[in-house]
């Protein structure tokens, strides 16, 4: 149900959320509640304060302010009253909840061991909203099929954060485990898929059932660690294409390398702005430097909206359009 995130929040905030235009509340991507200061909100790349009578503005010292009751509210809603219950989401700094949405958490952190035990304190959230956009992947799909469109090509994705990553490895993982039909006659077999959701923002799993249309031969490891999971779905699941979010560290290269050994295609993506940065980082670097991937998609935002490069394994750039011919445009998804 559209904007069904709004009963996260306390009563006075849900209010003010409410008193914003039906268009503007659907755009909303985050909304960050910090005690005692502004509320802010960011929709289509912006970012606004939200003031006491429900108006944006760009001066903070006519926003509303949470007060101490509103942050213990929003705590006590977000962890369903059972905030005992959330220790490893505590010590990992955000919290996930039906329907993929993502809270990160600032508080005072209490260590232990040299390392991060929990959050204490907390007086800040960030609430990602997290939706499914169906066709957002059409544009890109192509260019991640071999010639045949027999196989999916294995692929790196690769923004900046709230750029779309997750989004489009949602509809990717649909079309994928969907196959498609063309007006021309043609089609695309639908393909085994099988997603890695450490977060739980892919699928936005509930009790292991998905919130979001991720095709209907797929099958979703919900909260599990990424390099571990793969694994598991190299063992036991069988899959086609294992898909990923936001991969970066040695043991999950190590894991990406296995299954690629293991004839499945990889689909996965991680922080960064151009393939060049990947090189430098211990996990990804030997995976660019081997050349494991066949692909790469860049994503960039702007106020036109989303657009992507595609890159070959050597990282040379293919012509919008063409999927196959190699140019250094850049088209809008």
């Amino acid at each position: 149900m559209a904007n069904d995130w709004l009963h996260l929040f306390p009563e006075k905030v849900r209010m003010l959320l409410k008193s914003l235009p039906l268009q503007l509340l659907s755009a909303v991507e985050e909304i960050r509640v910090r005690e005692g200061r502004p509320l802010e909100i960011n929709y289509s790349g912006k970012y606004h304060f939200l003031s006491a009578d429900g108006r944006l503005t760009q001066k903070p010292e006519e926003a509303y302010r949470p007060d101490r009751e509103d942050s213990h509210r929003l705590l006590d809603l977000i962890s369903n009253h059972s905030l005992y219950t959330m220790e490893e989401e505590l010590r990992k700094g955000f919290i996930t909840i039906p329907g993929g949405h993502r809270i990160g958490l600032a508080g005072r952190t209490v260590l232990s061991g040299g390392g991060v035990e929990h959050l204490r304190d907390i007086t800040g959230f960030n609430v990602r909203i997290a939706r499914e956009v169906p066709g957002v992947a059409d544009s890109v799909l192509p260019y991640l099929l071999d010639k045949g469109r027999l196989r999916v090509l294995h692929t790196l994705i690769l923004s900046p954060p709230q750029h779309g990553k997750t989004t489009l490895l949602r509809d990717l993982a649909r079309q994928i485990s969907g196959g498609s039909q063309n007006r021309q006659g043609g089609s695309r077999q639908g393909l085994k898929v099988g997603i890695v959701d450490e977060r739980s923002e892919i699928a936005g799993s509930r009790r292991g059932i998905p919130a979001f249309d991720v095709g209907p031969r797929t099958d979703i490891l919900d909260g599990c660690p990424k390099a571990e999971g793969m694994m598991m779905m190299i063992r036991s699941l069988s899959p086609d294409v294992i898909i990923a979010d936001e991969i970066g560290r040695p043991e999950d290269a190590d894991a990406v390398t296995e299954a690629l050994h293991a004839g499945i295609t990889v689909v996965a993506s991680a922080h960064g702005k151009e393939v060049a940065e990947l090189a430098r980082r211990p996990g990804l670097g030997s995976l660019l430097e081997h050349r494991m991937f066949e692909r790469y998609v860049i994503l960039h935002r702007s106020e036109a909206g989303l657009s992507f490069r595609v890159l070959d394994s050597q990282k040379r750039a293919l012509l919008p359009g063409s999927p196959g011919e190699r140019t250094g445009g850049e088209r809008h998804a």
